[in-house]
């Protein structure tokens, strides 16, 4: 289950702009490659050390600088190379940050979480991805060596493959098109959580059960987690298709459309899904109330049927000596008919009424 915060007592009291890792540690050190494109070729830098990647983004054509696993060193290193501003490196490192969307000029900065579906956790996993757009270049941190990376996946696929147009336009078309791949990915999550939610719906109608509840909290908590997640997205694309920076070309902005439109159908999902989770609570604690009343109705049937024989058994216990039906030979069957008698007479009446 994804946290909302964590760490953050680290920075209390520390200057603006102090690089401080704070969040899950999910990497010891960095691992940097450069990708080089031109429409033409493609050439590839696995491991590349921090002094080369200016040099390496100077080349002809688009320069995707990937680095997997953040450190105080890394994101440094690459903020001296590339003039970044110390806030913008501090927010890199923040991996609980809001997502948001800044301008300094020189370049773009974007901030998001990325959601991947985890099947061995039967779950998902969160983690923060930054990206910034400069000239030529796109330069993209992920938390892990691993994870975020599973999301720019297929991105990587189209550029080492030189397919579509990624490979013909530039570094604000790739800039978009890894924007779009984690928006996607958003839908795979909502996916498995609604497969989750209807579940869990069905097992609450046909039999609640005390552990359910803790499904259920689970899963408000994620809707509220991606709520907090996607939400600011809607306000960073809408920035962006604006055409409010100079970095996106106006043959990008027709793109950025499309991810705003998904943005929005991811919203009103998570939307959906807080409201049917809001109802299943209810749904749970109306059929708890329903079965609850059901076994009360019935010890209570039970009881009044035998309010009559309680009393019948209870006058022929009296210790009196004269008490004809006592000396009868069939004053044990008698009393023992007419006990049933009545109990057959009261289970009809409550059957007449509907009450059983």
């Amino acid at each position: 289950m994804p946290k909302f915060t964590r760490n953050l007592s680290s920075k209390v009291g520390l200057p603006p702009g102090t690089l401080l890792h704070v969040g899950d540690t999910r990497a010891d050190k960095a691992y940097i490659s450069v990708a080089n494109y031109d429409g033409v070729g493609f050439t590839e830098t696995k491991d590349a050390l921090l002094g080369d990647l200016k040099k390496l983004a100077d080349m002809q054509g688009v320069t995707w600088i990937q680095v997997q696993g953040l450190t105080a060193e890394a994101v440094e290193g690459i903020g001296q190379q590339f003039t970044i501003h110390p806030l913008v490196l501090e927010d890199i490192l923040h991996t609980n940050q809001r997502p948001k969307v800044a301008d300094y000029g020189d370049y773009l900065c974007v901030i998001v979480k990325s959601l991947t579906v985890k099947a061995e956790i039967d779950g998902y996993e969160a983690e923060q991805v930054s990206l910034i757009l400069g000239p030529n270049y796109v330069i993209s941190f992920v938390e892990s060596l691993y994870g975020g990376k599973d999301v720019l996946a297929s991105v990587y696929e189209r550029v080492r493959g030189g397919r579509g147009k990624i490979c013909r336009l530039g570094a604000d078309y790739l800039f978009y098109a890894l924007l779009d791949s984690i928006v996607d990915h958003y839908f795979l999550v909502l996916e498995h959580l609604g497969e989750k939610i209807e579940l869990l719906e069905n097992q609450i109608a046909n039999q609640p059960r005390p552990e359910l509840l803790q499904e259920l909290h689970v899963l408000k908590h994620d809707m509220l987690f991606l709520r907090k997640s996607v939400w600011p997205v809607r306000d960073l694309v809408s920035v962006l298709e604006r055409g409010e920076t100079s970095h996106i070309k106006d043959s990008t902005v027709v793109y950025l459309h499309d991810i705003y439109d998904h943005v929005i159908q991811v919203i009103e999902t998570v939307e959906i899904y807080r409201d049917m989770l809001s109802g299943m609570l209810d749904i749970y604690l109306s059929s708890v109330s329903n079965r609850m009343s059901e076994v009360m109705k019935m010890l209570t049937i039970i009881s009044t049927i035998f309010i009559p024989l309680t009393f019948i058994a209870g006058v022929y216990g009296m210790n009196f000596t004269h008490m004809p039906e006592l000396e009868w030979e069939y004053g044990y069957p008698m009393i023992v008919s007419i006990m049933l008698g009545i109990s057959l007479l009261m289970v009809r009446y409550f059957r007449k009424k509907q009450w059983l």
